[in-house]
């Protein structure tokens, strides 16, 4: 009878490096941070004036030189030490040292840009401008990013591990911080536009603010630009590449564009049929919705072009996540057209508010409603197995289950309130005032859950209509391996088997003994380990079962070219127990 074979002595070895390895760069990290801080803090000490260097608060000197003496040194040495092992390939393919260098570089690229782009708005401005701070980070912060940056593409050590995450963290902040000072960049343009000079003009000049978020966009674009085009970023055809994607270019930009053509068509709804506000207050929202539908329409769609280019389940996962933002849209305006509704049949007096919350509905679903339609065409839907597209049951799927729990979350609110009202609470109006907010939200949620599980209904039946129809030809199979325990891998067999017999359950027994010391025809295995079964041992086992139906069947394999394939029957009733 063989033994066990011994536990390998890497394990315990590989352990130890790994948390070496952790240990080190979180100490490293840390050591870096400390170090910047008090380099930095000391920089804006003698940005200020000299005589602040040594005059003041001692205590407030007293650590950024503590940082930068002892913290400064302790972060040197520590990478003196790393990036010595990093000869070794193996070290500079390891979690630790990409995590690092990873999250340094989107720490450092994050601090240095605010800083400098802070440092360039400083001098706009009618007060003093306080310039110190921002340039002593931004100096600090940006000989860190290039530091890191040179370690990333160093010709002798180069770190392509995770190198994608690097690109795609400082394309993602480029592509946020641009997308969202140009948004209030416009907004503020469009807003002297159609309000006219805001009040704080009487302050400063009213093209300050925008100049301000020009430039931050600037910036941002700059960002993105670099990573996204001169680091490759959009080379990159990784899973994390396609998620970053979809989820900031095309889900994120796809909220912005339609909650802001939805505001905007709000707006004009509210002047067309409910003036109860000053026109001023009703134009408030318009120009930071034109601008977030207008910046997020052109992100969207540039997203969704390069998605085109990429994978078949790229290209459906962005159209999908298309769908699903325009539904949520449309959802929720017909929660909140239904909520109007029945706030206007409590009280048909007060129209004011009721009028404004369902011209806000009706704008809703104006807006998601025609979007999900063209995204999802519900009129072709698939017909056949073979049309159903990847990634759609998924879908429906998340959908249904989302809508389920929020249906679920309203029901109960709506209970609850109901039996407060029977309870004899009065301070809530009445009962119908009380539930037509959870009542509306759970219309909504029910036609989506209902929708979807009927969709994912259809396709589980296209699905089993195409599928093979499986015979169970047995229950439990037994195998047997005749050959010497340790030889023969048995899994590949067992899982033939269970495809041959229906998905029957497969036990597999190993001879004590050695079995004649006889392997199967044809196998060779690797030193040390059991040989894979021949595909024609498989094929022979297999046909041997095609004509064999019962319970419980035997099948002994070996040893040579032996092959036993018995049907058992169920013992007696008197023989059990």
């Amino acid at each position: 009878m063989t033994t066990p074979a011994a536990v390998t002595t890497h394990a315990p070895a590989g352990g130890l490096a790994t948390l070496r390895r952790l240990i080190l760069y979180v100490l490293l990290f840390a050591l870096v941070v400390i170090a910047a801080s008090g380099v930095s803090g000391l920089l804006e000490r003698l940005f200020r004036a000299s005589s602040v260097l040594v005059t003041g608060d001692p205590a407030s000197l007293a650590l950024p030189l503590a940082f930068t003496l002892i913290g400064g040194p302790l972060a040197l040495l520590l990478w003196w030490f790393a990036w010595r092992r990093l000869d070794d390939p193996v070290e500079r393919t390891a979690a630790g040292w990409g995590l690092y260098l990873s999250g340094m570089y989107a720490v450092s690229l994050i601090i240095a840009t605010t800083s400098l782009l802070n440092l360039a708005t400083a001098f706009i401005d009618t007060q003093e401008s306080q310039w110190q701070s921002p340039l002593a980070n931004g100096l600090v912060w940006a000989a860190i990013w290039l530091w890191h940056r040179w370690m990333w593409k160093h010709p002798a050590k180069p770190s392509t591990h995770l190198e994608d995450v690097r690109t795609l963290l400082g394309s993602v902040f480029g592509l946020l911080l641009g997308a969202g000072a140009a948004v209030a960049a416009l907004s503020g343009l469009l807003d002297v536009a159609i309000r006219g000079f805001p009040l704080s003009a009487a302050v400063e000049p009213w093209w300050y603010a925008p100049v301000r978020s020009l430039v931050w966009a600037a910036g941002g674009t700059l960002v993105w630009w670099w990573h996204w085009f001169r680091e490759g970023g959009r080379h990159f055809r990784t899973t994390l590449a396609d998620v970053a994607m979809i989820a900031v270019g095309i889900f994120v930009a796809g909220i912005a564009a339609l909650g802001g053509v939805g505001v905007a068509v709000f707006v004009l709804l509210r002047l067309a049929f409910d003036r109860s506000d000053p026109v001023n207050l009703l134009l408030e929202p318009l120009a930071p919705a034109i601008s977030a539908a207008a910046i997020g329409a052109v992100v969207w769609r540039y997203h969704r072009a390069v998605a085109v280019t990429r994978s078949t389940e790229t290209r459906r996962a962005s159209l999908l996540v298309t769908s699903a933002v325009a539904l949520a849209a449309a959802a929720s305006g017909v929660g909140v057209v239904v909520n109007a509704l029945l706030a206007a049949a409590v009280s048909p007096l007060a129209g004011g508010a009721a009028r404004t919350l369902l011209l806000g509905g009706i704008s809703s679903l104006m807006v998601g409603g025609p979007v999900w339609w063209l995204a999802w065409k519900p009129r072709h839907q698939p017909r056949t197995a073979g049309e159903i597209p990847p990634g759609r049951r998924i879908y429906l799927v998340a959908f249904f289950g989302v809508s389920a729990v929020v249906a679920l979350i309203t029901l109960l609110v709506t209970g609850y309130r109901v039996f407060q009202y029977l309870l004899g609470d009065v301070s809530g109006g009445s009962l119908l005032d009380r539930i037509r907010a959870p009542l509306g939200l759970l219309v909504a949620a029910g036609l989506v859950a209902g929708y979807h599980f009927a969709l994912w209904r259809h396709d589980r039946t296209l699905l089993a209509a195409a599928a093979p129809a499986r015979r169970r030809v047995a229950d439990q199979v037994t195998l047997v391996s005749g050959y010497p325990s340790g030889t023969l891998d048995v899994r590949p067999l067992a899982r033939g088997i269970s495809d041959a017999t229906g998905g029957a359950k497969v036990t597999a027994w190993l001879r004590a003994d050695d079995g004649g010391a006889e392997l199967p025809p044809s196998a060779d295995p690797a030193p040390g380990s059991p040989a894979a079964p021949p595909d024609d041992l498989i094929q022979q086992v297999t046909a041997a079962l095609a004509d064999v139906t019962a319970p419980h069947i035997l099948v002994i394999v070996g040893p040579g070219n032996r092959l036993h394939v018995v049907p058992l029957a169920p013992p007696p009733p008197d023989s059990q127990g």
